[in-house]
């Protein structure tokens, strides 16, 4: 039995009740279905700046009537100190997802990038504090290594920010450890890289690489790569986000708290590499991408060339195994792509 098998059947034998913060967003939406599914008590706060309602709809049709009453939303906004204070009454465990998200957006606007990033963080680790919340886990960002070099990426070695966005992640990080030494507050920073899954939005500007690929190639229209697309990343499904998610809030790991670990699967794939992955699973659905190519462009600023994460620390004192490859994860969630983005 894995750590999260055992914590699965731990949390349904005793219900804790747990604070998701953009709950109507890609990643927080499916943390609450997971929850939900274990027959825990989930509150949600969701703005809707980049959440969406259809997001919450899908997981209550997933749940049945029984479990979703155990849900309740709160529509408010992190930046609001006193909206942050009522939703952390009575909260175990907060998963922190609100955030701006995309490189981009930071560049082309960073003000508003950091009052989501920055202020609100810390609106919501005061209120988790004054609180008492057993522990805080944040999503934190890959983004934070910037420009060092070296692969695998290891925690305890940066360097310096490429983005507006970048910066917020890392000021993330300081200001949770400086709480932990200042307050005794416990919180874990999960460094994401390049999540993908079910609940993806494919629309917009800054919408991440695996859904608008998916969605450009169902509709038949360019798909373009950014430099000569040898680009890699370390792509993580969102099944091994949630079982972070859990472990990094429950673990009774002596060093697990006041850290912060990768959240990715260890492999490196390259852009090509992903275009063609997700092109063979849509071409026998879509006869028109049988020889489909992409569309190759400049370079994009603020972007990483590699990465690669060293999950080593997440194993050890969280548990975290992950479940999905890229290519298990993109041929689970094709169906679901399909049928929303179609």
């Amino acid at each position: 039995m894995t750590a999260f098998d055992a914590l699965k059947t731990q949390l349904q034998a005793a219900p804790k009740t747990w604070l998701v913060t953009g709950v109507a967003g890609f990643i927080g939406s499916n943390l609450a279905e997971a929850l939900l599914q274990l027959d825990q008590h989930v509150v949600g706060l969701d703005s809707f700046a980049t959440g969406h309602q259809h997001n919450l709809d899908q997981v209550q049709a997933s749940v049945g009537a029984q479990r979703w009453a155990r849900f309740s939303f709160i529509r408010g906004d992190i930046r609001d100190p006193d909206t942050c204070q009522a939703v952390c009454k009575g909260i175990d465990y907060v998963l922190h997802q609100a955030a701006l998200g995309s490189v981009p957006r930071s560049l082309e606007d960073p003000l508003t990038t950091h009052a989501a990033n920055n202020t609100g963080y810390i609106n919501m680790l005061v209120a988790a504090r004054d609180a008492k919340v057993k522990r805080f886990v944040y999503a934190a960002s890959s983004s934070t290594y910037g420009d060092h070099p070296g692969l695998p990426k290891v925690e305890d070695v940066i360097g310096k920010p490429l983005s507006p966005y970048a910066v917020t992640k890392l000021v993330n990080e300081l200001y949770a450890d400086v709480f932990g030494r200042c307050y005794g507050m416990e919180s874990i920073g999960l460094r994401y890289f390049n999540i993908f899954g079910r609940r993806q939005d494919p629309a917009g500007a800054y919408a991440a690489v695996v859904p608008k690929w998916v969605s450009s190639m169902i509709h038949n229209e360019p798909v373009y790569i950014n430099g000569d697309g040898e680009t890699s990343r370390d792509f993580c499904y969102i099944d091994n986000v949630i079982q972070a998610n859990l472990l990094a809030a429950t673990s009774s790991h002596a060093d697990a708290a006041n850290q912060v670990y990768n959240v990715a699967v260890g492999d490196r794939t390259t852009l090509n590499q992903l275009y063609e992955a997700i092109r063979a699973l849509l071409a026998p659905r879509f006869p028109h991408l049988a020889d489909a190519k992409p569309v190759y462009r400049d370079f994009r600023a603020g972007d990483v060339r590699h990465s690669l994460a060293d999950i080593s620390k997440a194993q050890t004192r969280l548990g975290y195994a992950p479940t999905h490859r890229i290519g298990e994860g993109l041929a689970e969630a094709m169906d679901w792509y399909v049928t929303d983005l179609g």
